[in-house]
């Protein structure tokens, strides 16, 4: 399990890497170096870790810890084929944790990006959606049962595209610089980890890593179905390239927008998911 861990953190830093890399050169920039993420750890691991003084010292450390926490436990779910259910309801676990990072600092500018985690979670309703329409194609939430459905019935993706869209788009919410990155938008400087440095910076890029990785992972395993591992980490690259394309090419959604957008996203998915219903 540590070995999974490792590769986890590693390649979710180095694809957020590739994503400013990419999103730069789009951009006509040079951009950082690929590995810049993990330069990030290394960086913040050695500088000086404080609390701020209008901190809550106990919730100001302990975020950092359960962020952790529960994308190893996220990782754990779809690596031993877990169920979906309990896979998304660690993401929405997350953007509590999101909110308690923001109000633990007791900076204005966490505080902000505490309150737009919450204004954001409209992003997480075409999620439920989704999971109900893989539900209805497949008879089941167990990612290792839904891997073998593919298997003998041909990917999801080509069989409910919708339902892989509106996961796209969850995923795109989570991507930093894109159309829905509301919570750490420039005017809230870094939004709900202004205030986190030092040594507790570099576990929320740890946590950031393993976010990115997971959510890449179940995406291909749900979507696509089983591959070699070097299929699987190249199919991740893929579809991160897709992301950072369309973080490049849109502006960032104000609040409102972005919360209507995701929205309107729900109400064409929940119709298709009648249909399918009717349908089946």
């Amino acid at each position: 399990m540590l070995a999974e861990l490792l590769l986890a953190v590693v390649y979710g830093l180095l694809l957020l890497g590739i994503h400013r890399k990419v999103i730069a050169r789009i951009q006509k920039r040079p951009g950082p170096p690929i590995w810049q993420e993990v330069l990030h750890i290394l960086k913040f691991s050695f500088k000086t870790t404080w609390v701020p003084a209008t901190a809550s010292g106990v919730l100001f450390v302990g975020v950092v810890i359960i962020a952790i926490a529960i994308w190893t436990a996220a990782l754990l779910v779809v690596i031993a084929g877990g169920s979906l259910m309990i896979l998304f309801g660690i993401y929405m676990l997350h953007k509590i944790v999101e909110h308690g990072f923001g109000l633990s600092s007791g900076s204005p500018y966490g505080k902000f990006g505490g309150v737009r985690s919450v204004i954001s979670a409209a992003s997480e309703i075409p999620l439920f959606v989704s999971v109900s329409v893989i539900a209805l194609f497949t008879g089941t939430l167990m990612i290792d049962e839904i891997v073998a459905f593919e298997g003998a019935n041909g990917p999801l993706l080509l069989l409910a595209p919708p339902a892989a869209i509106a996961m796209y788009l969850v995923i795109l919410s989570k991507m930093p610089f894109g159309p829905f990155s509301i919570v750490e938008s420039k005017e809230l400087v870094s939004g709900y980890k202004t205030e986190h440095f030092g040594i507790w910076r570099a576990g929320l890029e740890v946590c950031n890593g393993l976010k990115t990785f997971v959510l890449l992972n179940a995406f291909v395993l749900v979507f696509i179905g089983a591959l070699p591992l070097w299929l699987l980490l190249l199919l991740m690259l893929a579809i991160l390239v897709s992301l950072s394309f369309v973080c490049a090419l849109t502006p960032m959604l104000s609040p409102f927008d972005s919360v209507t957008v995701q929205m309107i996203i729900t109400g064409l998915m929940l119709v298709y998911a009648i249909v399918v219903w009717v349908m089946i």
